[in-house]
């Protein structure tokens, strides 16, 4: 696929208040961040979530970090282990760690710490419904949400479901980062459309830095 503004400097575009798309922002890492997940993925492997109402996933997850998001019979929860390996999840490689660090300064949430990351992988067809993240005890954190591969449509809507829905493509190495007053704001992927991408194939990488634990 033709990617007309591959050779631009990165640039911002605001969203919603407290919210920031950071376009290009991780092309120059990405090669770094996409050997990140194939070390993550060698210890703790892609995997199809079953939601506590049965539904599995279509998006393959995985986690790195002091703690990962998963689901089970009573929820979503954010647990130290693996519960496919029974051991901790891999640390956040440096390469991770670095690029979401400058991307919440370039947002202006220098203070963020992320201790979780999870890994998503979309083929196509996948998508993700519209939902909040809610599962975090301390909401002052923000999201840092970073594109790797094909081109996905991002939604970003409101604090309620029904609110209007702004709608943008997401290409390989855009960052989006959303706080403040646009921190629970209902967000979601439309299902993946075929192609391919010179780095990932025919899929797409999304990384989710969050803070799961209550910030002191």
């Amino acid at each position: 696929m033709l990617d007309l503004f591959a050779d631009e400097e990165p640039w911002q575009e605001p969203l919603a208040p407290g919210a920031v798309v950071l376009r290009r922002f991780a092309l120059a890492k990405a090669q770094a961040l996409l050997a990140g997940i194939e070390a993550v993925t060698q210890v703790s492997p892609l995997r199809h979530m079953v939601t506590p109402g049965g539904y599995t996933m279509s998006v393959a997850m995985t986690n790195c970090g002091e703690v990962g998001w998963t689901t089970d019979a009573r929820g979503y929860l954010y647990s130290g282990i693996d519960p496919q390996t029974g051991n901790p999840w891999p640390a956040i490689p440096d390469a991770f760690a670095t690029l979401c660090h400058d991307a919440a300064v370039a947002a202006d949430y220098a203070d963020f710490r992320p201790d979780a990351c999870l890994i998503n992988r979309y083929v196509p067809g996948a998508k993700l419904s519209l939902h909040q993240d809610k599962d975090e005890p301390d909401l002052r954190a923000p999201i840092v949400s970073v594109s790797l591969g094909l081109p996905a449509v991002f939604q970003f809507g409101g604090l309620k479901r029904n609110d209007p829905i702004q709608r943008l493509m997401l290409e390989h190495g855009d960052v989006v980062v959303w706080g403040g007053a646009s921190r629970l704001f209902y967000h979601g992927i439309l299902p993946l459309k075929p192609g391919h991408h010179p780095a990932t194939g025919e899929c797409r990488f999304n990384l989710t830095f969050r803070q799961a634990r209550k910030i002191e």
